[in-house]
């Protein structure tokens, strides 16, 4: 006869967009009297349904579908959370995701009880969700100097100016826009689409895509 106790095997997803022109991350109310901390904002997450989660990144996908409304274009896994103090119920591990959705799929969404908060002011959150977020904010910020990451925060096409306004957000560094066009258009993270942004006084700037469906690593660091 087993003498111990299962552990709580969860996921916890560290969703992030562009809103107002900072980045911020997206915060879930628990409700339907979700113990503990029921009615409190908490990175969305869930159980493993080891009867329909092929995995956990099955798991998190899951989760992101049934509490956010959308399928997330960008899921990485991130890190696995333990201890037995994490979760007041008992022993508990989440394998944490981080995810980048463009704003407009997110102001699509249906579902209520969701939150705004700039990454640089998040509150204090259940559970250890702010080591979760604390890291996923270290991790977005480092790769994204090496890889296409960011033109998942972007609509399809964008144009270098916002790739580059959603660089320096992240980021938090200053860069000259021409260096960085040359950069991203050398390393082939982008391509052209061969149209241009209509509307506004002035010349209308050229649209890019993000070449190719995955993400791209850079030979070199923008």
């Amino acid at each position: 006869m087993n003498r111990y106790e299962d552990p709580l095997a969860l996921v916890d997803v560290t969703l992030f967009t562009i809103q107002d022109g900072r980045l911020s991350l997206l915060l879930a109310t628990r409700k339907n009297a979700q113990e503990p901390y029921c009615g409190a904002l908490a990175l969305p997450g869930g159980t493993i349904h080891t009867d329909e989660d092929e995995d956990a990144q099955d798991a998190a996908r899951r989760v992101v579908r049934t509490k956010l409304g959308i399928d997330p274009p960008y899921l990485e896994q991130l890190y696995t959370f333990s201890g037995r103090t994490r979760d007041p119920r008992r022993w508990s591990l989440s394998v944490a995701y981080y995810s980048l959705v463009p704003e407009q799929v997110l102001e699509e969404t249906p579902i209520e009880g969701l939150e705004f908060v700039p990454a640089d002011a998040i509150p204090g959150l259940p559970f250890d969700h702010n080591a979760i977020a604390a890291m996923a904010i270290a991790r977005l910020r480092s790769k994204s100097t090496y890889s296409s990451l960011l033109t998942f925060l972007l609509p399809p096409e964008f144009t270098i100016p916002e790739l580059h306004a959603v660089y320096e957000q992240v980021t938090g560094s200053t860069t000259n826009i021409a260096a960085f066009r040359k950069k991203v258009l050398d390393e082939g993270m982008i391509e052209p689409t061969g149209q241009r942004r209509k509307g506004g006084q002035h010349r209308a700037p050229d649209l890019y895509r993000r070449r190719g469906t995955g993400l791209q690593e850079l030979k070199r660091t923008i």
